[in-house]
């Protein structure tokens, strides 16, 4: 079973969900980036502005340095959109950690983002995000998931994937 694990992917993909899914599935605690922004982060995107590198480092370095000092497995939930901020958690957590992309394309994503509520992500930064996102390597411990199917069968594949298991 993979000891560290992000899940990933731009803004409206579904972290979250299969975040929490995947900790009901395999008891592996999960924990949502977002709520490790610093204020300013959160008070920047909310205002409908995207953040840059500088922004993201702080926080990146934040995610990495939870999974170094978790005593148990961990996933969390972080865009994680460059291979620059894949590696700076890789970097902080000290440990091999894999990346479960959740991809899907913009109009799927943005139908989502402007169905959800009380969000400080506004919709109008998805194609940032899509502009940022930098496809996974073939060195990385990694899988990707297409978000156009029932939650519980992308929870399944991710289960797969930290097990061990091909998607």
């Amino acid at each position: 079973m993979t000891r560290y694990a992000i899940v990933m992917g731009v803004s409206g993909c579904g972290k979250t969900s299969v975040g929490e899914g995947l900790w009901q599935s395999t008891g592996i605690r999960f924990i949502d980036g977002d709520a490790l922004h610093p204020k300013a982060n959160v008070d920047k995107m909310s205002a409908g502005n995207p953040l840059t590198d500088e922004d993201r480092w702080p926080w990146l370095e934040l995610i990495g340095r939870e999974f170094a000092n978790s005593p148990a497995p961990l996933i969390i939930g972080c865009s994680a959109l460059k291979r620059g901020y894949r590696d700076m958690i890789r970097h902080h957590a000290g440990a091999m950690v894999s990346f479960i992309h959740l991809s899907g394309s913009r109009e799927i994503i943005a139908r989502r983002m402007q169905a959800r509520k009380d969000h400080f992500m506004p919709p109008a930064l998805l194609d940032s995000q899509f502009a940022a996102l930098e496809p996974l390597a073939a060195d990385e411990d990694s899988v990707s998931i297409d978000i156009d199917q029932p939650l519980e069968a992308i929870i399944a594949q991710a289960t797969r994937h930290l097990e061990g298991k091909t998607p």
